[in-house]
């Protein structure tokens, strides 16, 4: 299932060559909504990988922006010991002009997408 998160550019990273053929650019998205008349900051990491490492490119810090991303989970064993992690994986960012202030809740919120990029309600296949 595909995603999207609005929110403002807070900082590129940059690009990490991690072997001969696997590289990886994260960057920070300051999300703000407002609940119950408060506003809460939230800072997501995304992290675009190989061909989609310059996405980020073109942005400045404070920009608007939308990530379109997947969110992708791994099983890591080492030594007898065994980790689970998740990435968000941004395929696409755009401009957004949804947002100019923290209190557009619902433009700030993580909604799934469907293939073809309509919003869906369908949130049952999430572990929580």
């Amino acid at each position: 299932m595909n995603y999207e998160l609005s929110g403002t550019l807070y900082q590129k990273f940059p690009l990490i060559q991690r072997s001969a053929t696997f590289k990886v650019r994260e960057f920070i998205v300051e999300n703000v909504k407002e609940v119950n008349g408060k506003a809460i900051v939230n800072y997501i990491k995304f992290q675009s990988t190989q061909d989609k490492t310059d996405l980020i490119e073109k942005f400045n810090e404070g920009d608007k922006i939308k990530v379109y991303f997947n969110i992708r989970g791994s099983k890591w064993e080492k030594n007898g010991q065994v980790s689970y992690f998740n990435n968000l994986e941004a395929w696409r960012v755009e401009y957004s002009s949804e947002i100019s202030s923290g209190n557009q809740a619902s433009s700030d919120e993580t909604t799934p997408i469907t293939p073809n990029n309509h919003q869906t309600d369908n949130n049952d296949d999430l572990p929580f």
